[in-house]
């Protein structure tokens, strides 16, 4: 049984490894926010969560579109997933609680056992689930949840629950077990076999001589301890076979359980989400994917949604037109949103691609191979090198791992030496990445590389900057326009003089002042 809720063609594996810098992109992102979001307290929806976000796989429309429409059957039918889920857990649980008396066993009885208990437990809940489909399966339009539950109906009808149970009556050798041999070297006995006791055949007649002239019988005294020894021995060797496969049938059957509770978590968790979401009054919609090698960039009212769960209300949000843009440039004064507004677009990104709903009344982009993060980091006095070559050898860590048409996000990169050399390295870092296709947006104060960059007049790059709203508050909003001068010293400069001059009613002097 597959249950193929992420998928459509496969099961998701939540023990599959994170990918290289996985680690860095959440930290970067501040991803802690909305897993904490997703999960609560519990630990297995924030590690299922973060599998799924930060998957190594890259997304396909065919998979992106798949999950929504799953996603929307979640958020129409809240109650009934949960209620599924619990089902779920509770065999889970109740595995749990069942199987420890025979967690120590491991002859052949003991696994015959184990999996006839096992078994007998799963029909039950086997019943349940397959009374759900029935029951619910008409409430739900996803191709996820239909074929699911059209597996159910198909593969667990009646008949076949039927004789499962019978065939766990069976197991349990109420009568005794038959078991077939032969002769082998020496007289020893070999290729011991379990055989079908028939109905019709019973032990009474088996002793009757006149009825089976051609076998024998014998008899063990009671206190022949070496005769029954060897007799359990046989029968051991008998029911050998059968107890292996009988386990890994019920391992097999308790698999597609455990499956359902990862691939159910993650639906669980964004539901969590989409409650926490819209307490703030914020929007939700769900993006358009387009494919990979398209250049797709398009938003409206678009906001950091881990700063949304953490104020518990909006963020300034942003509109953006960047279709066939490879790299956007994002200039401007400082505490101006502009590592909000790039946080942003990489968490929108990462839901986009995970099949969830993003915070924007609209949004729409390509998919990439891969999220990279390089973000300016907080002096670390345990640091071995400079700052600038720490900030070179992670962008060396991420060019071994980039491939076309993945996405870069760099926060202030290579602002740790003079502006000369952090905008010469800048130009050709960023012309090298533009040449193999890698898609990027790039916050910067380095003021010779935006110009310079400007200056070449290329299509696929666009300058947006960080410009104050007319609110009565130190507003910002992302806005398209030719990169301005914004080196610290401006920065200063205007936070210094031009800020005093609009809370004081007296004339201030604004020129600066030569040091």
């Amino acid at each position: 049984m597959n249950v193929h809720l992420l998928y459509h063609d496969r099961d998701f594996d939540p023990d599959a490894a994170l990918p290289a810098q996985a680690e860095t992109v959440a930290r970067d992102l501040e991803l802690d926010t909305l897993l904490a979001a997703m999960a609560g307290d519990d630990d297995f929806l924030r590690t299922i969560s973060r599998a799924v976000l930060l998957a190594a796989t890259p997304a396909s429309v065919r998979t992106v579109r798949y999950r929504q429409q799953v996603l929307r059957d979640c958020l129409a039918h809240p109650e009934r997933i949960r209620a599924l889920y619990a089902t779920v857990l509770d065999t889970l649980d109740t595995e749990r609680r069942a199987m420890r008396f025979w967690a120590f066993g491991h002859s052949p009885t003991s696994l015959l056992h184990r999996g006839v208990e096992l078994l007998s437990m799963l029909l039950e809940q086997i019943r349940t689930i397959r009374n759900f489909s029935k029951d619910h399966s008409q409430e739900f339009e996803s191709e996820g949840f239909r074929t699911l539950f059209d597996r159910l109906d198909k593969e667990l009808d009646d008949a076949y629950l039927s004789a499962l149970e019978a065939q766990i009556e069976t197991l349990r050798f109420k009568h005794g077990v038959l078991i077939g041999a032969q002769l082998g070297p020496g007289n020893k006995g070999a290729n011991y076999a379990l055989k079908e006791l028939r109905e019709d055949d019973n032990w009474l007649q088996r002793l009757l001589p006149l009825n089976h002239a051609d076998e024998y019988t014998f008899r063990i005294a009671e206190r022949d301890e070496a005769g029954h020894t060897a007799l359990a021995e046989l029968r051991e060797r008998g029911i050998a076979t059968v107890a292996d496969a009988l386990a890994q049938a019920g391992d097999h059957v308790l698999g597609f359980f455990k499956q359902m509770r990862s691939e159910l978590a993650f639906y669980i968790a964004t539901m969590n989400l989409h409650a926490a979401l819209s307490k703030t009054g914020a929007g939700l919609c769900f993006p358009e994917p387009v494919p990979t090698e398209q250049r797709r960039l398009a938003a409206t009212g678009l906001y950091d949604a881990c700063l949304t769960l953490s104020t518990s209300q909006p963020a300034v949000p942003n509109d953006l037109a960047a279709d066939d843009i490879s790299m956007l440039i994002v200039t401007g004064a400082n505490r101006g949103g502009k590592s909000t507004f790039l946080r942003a677009l990489g968490i929108a990104q990462i839901m986009l691609q995970a099949g969830l709903f993003i915070t924007a009344e609209r949004f729409s982009a390509n998919l990439c191979t891969r999220i990279f993060t390089h973000f300016k980091q907080t002096e670390d006095a345990a640091m071995h090198s400079g700052k600038f070559e720490e900030e070179l050898l992670r962008m060396c860590d991420i060019v071994d791992e980039l491939a076309p048409h993945a996405l870069l996000l760099l926060n202030e990169s290579f602002a740790a030496t003079n502006e000369k050399e952090g905008s010469e390295v800048a130009r050709q870092v960023c012309t090298a990445l533009l040449e193999r296709h890698i898609k990027c947006v790039f916050v910067t104060h380095l003021y010779s590389f935006a110009h310079t960059l400007h200056e070449t007049g290329r299509a696929d790059v666009l300058y947006l900057r960080a410009e104050r709203l007319d609110d009565g508050e130190r507003s910002f909003r992302v806005l398209p326009s030719a990169p301005l001068d914004t080196s610290f010293g401006k920065d200063i400069f205007e936070r210094i003089f031009i800020e005093n001059v609009d809370n004081s009613t007296e004339k201030v002097d604004k020129t600066p002042h030569t040091a």
